[in-house]
């Protein structure tokens, strides 16, 4: 079957290379088209199967318009664009594109782009996405009323008992909007595609990563972990690509790179929106042309990796910000899972709940046999801004500290309590992003606000000035002079 396309773009230069570069491999242009008015028209005598859509385009109608009519015709598309700010690549991600490519591109870029978009629409029904679960993922916390909190009961500790039909992979839950994730899991592991992983700081981001690797046909060889914020900033490009012998000090011998030591299975870049530019571009040649150069080497290695990417930011913020590169970003969101935080999952709390007791009792050689409704009932009332960690490690302290066989109540540290707010309800706690937001900027009016250098808040909260920059941003921190 021919692989029909039309190109809408405004300078004729770009759709005249546009039309070349697709007709000399194989691709059949039905026609281009300046103005949004121009392509409606031509649509109708030969239908294409695929459009290249310029977003800024002449006239009062711009791509995105073009795309959400295309969408009435399920017609699939791609924009095409130098640049865009946040609220036009919110608008343009909102319309659901089969690919994004960057001005200025090479045409490997648009091949790879075109082969991605294709193979999206071959897979259109698998790979189809509710709406739901592209949702933000930062939204703000519902009202406990709206999300139908179940009556706290008490939970029994059964050794024999416990909540293993409630998991899945290791993920615990049953909530249907943790039942959705599991459907898009189940669906695009078994087909070679990038995965890229949305979520909260505590989410079980990578557990789903591996769930994927699992129930893939890859699952047979290796899944390499990469945190790409804990690298050090001289180390991530060794540490990922390799180096030769030699190609510096200290380098007394070949050392192969994560890429390379996934090669046939899977590799999981957490914290990708951590990435520096420098190392995004050559991500972004892996990705397209699965192949990479060690460091001080001379030639190409190839590999077949498939690539599972994580974060916790927004990563169409990020672009629009300059942050992160756009055609990355839309190279890894081919088939985006964004997992919902715990205050919007309330139903699975007794079974994670039930789990972790269960796990830390015979780890510290305790017996817990109950846990009371009204302890139940506080973690109900909880915001859980660190999710599932969270609450994890809120079990592991409450039995250190418990005495007895029954848990009468949750170890909440004293120094998150809430005391000087008249409307805070009793029993509330702040959160840890709210404690944090409150130390950080203590620290910073002891130094008159200086993040860098000796003395400076940076260092007396012993993190990097860049992490205590992204923090600055993240809680909208003023810095006054």
């Amino acid at each position: 079957m021919n692989k029909k396309l039309l190109i809408v773009e405004d300078e004729f230069a770009v759709s005249n290379q546009l039309k070349l570069i697709v007709e000399s491999n194989g691709y059949q242009v039905t026609g281009t088209a300046a103005s949004v008015a121009s392509a409606v028209e031509q649509i109708p005598s030969d239908p294409p199967h695929l459009v290249i859509i310029d977003i800024h385009l002449r006239g009062e109608l711009s791509g995105i318009d073009l795309a959400n009519r295309l969408n009435d015709m399920k017609i699939a598309f791609i924009y095409l664009s130098a640049n865009s700010n946040q609220s036009v690549l919110e608008a343009a991600n909102a319309t659901n594109p089969f690919g994004f490519l960057v001005k200025p591109f090479r045409e490997k870029d648009l091949l790879v782009a075109l082969e991605i978009a294709w193979y999206r629409l071959k897979h259109r029904d698998l790979l189809s996405i509710p709406s739901t679960l592209t949702a933000k993922w930062s939204d703000v916390g519902v009202p406990r009323q709206e999300l139908s909190n179940p009556k706290p009961n008490g939970i029994t500790i059964n050794e024999l008992h416990g909540t293993e039909q409630t998991s899945f992979y290791g993920v615990i839950g049953k909530s249907p909007k943790l039942l959705l994730v599991f459907d898009h899991v189940c669906k695009v592991a078994l087909v070679d595609t990038s995965v890229l992983i949305l979520g909260e700081n505590g989410t079980g981001k990578e557990r789903i990563a591996r769930m994927v690797h699992e129930l893939s046909p890859r699952k047979g060889h290796a899944m390499t972990i990469v945190n790409c914020a804990t690298l050090p900033a001289n180390l991530i490009e060794s540490e990922l690509f390799g180096y030769e012998k030699g190609a510096f000090t200290g380098a007394n011998e070949r050392r192969t790179g994560k890429f390379e030591q996934a090669n046939s299975g899977t590799i999981f870049l957490d914290e990708i929106g951590e990435l520096q530019m420098a190392l995004q571009v050559k991500l972004l040649r892996v990705l397209q042309e699965r192949e990479f150069e060690r460091i001080g080497g001379r030639g190409s290695v190839k590999v077949d990796v498939r690539v599972i990417a994580a974060t916790n930011r927004n990563l169409e913020k990020e672009v629009a910000e300059g942050r992160f590169r756009m055609d990355l970003y839309y190279r890894l969101n081919v088939f985006p899972i964004t997992l919902p935080p715990l205050r919007l999952r309330l139903e699975d709390i007794s079974s994670l709940t039930e789990h972790f007791v269960r796990y830390y009792s015979n780890k510290l050689n305790k017996k817990i046999t109950f846990i009371a409704p009204e302890a139940i009932d506080q973690l109900l009332s909880y915001q859980w801004p660190g999710n599932i960690r969270e609450l994890e490690n809120l079990i592991e302290r409450t039995i250190v500290m418990n005495s007895g066989e029954v848990i009468k109540s949750f170890y909440f540290p004293n120094f998150f309590l809430e005391t000087s707010n008249d409307n805070v309800l009793p029993g509330r706690v702040k959160t840890i992003e709210e404690t944090e937001k409150d130390h950080i900027i203590s620290v910073l009016k002891q130094t008159n606000y200086r993040v860098y250098g000796v003395g400076g808040a940076a260092e007396l909260l012993n993190i990097s000035p860049t992490t205590l920059s992204y923090k600055i941003r993240k809680f909208g921190i003023v810095l006054k002079r």
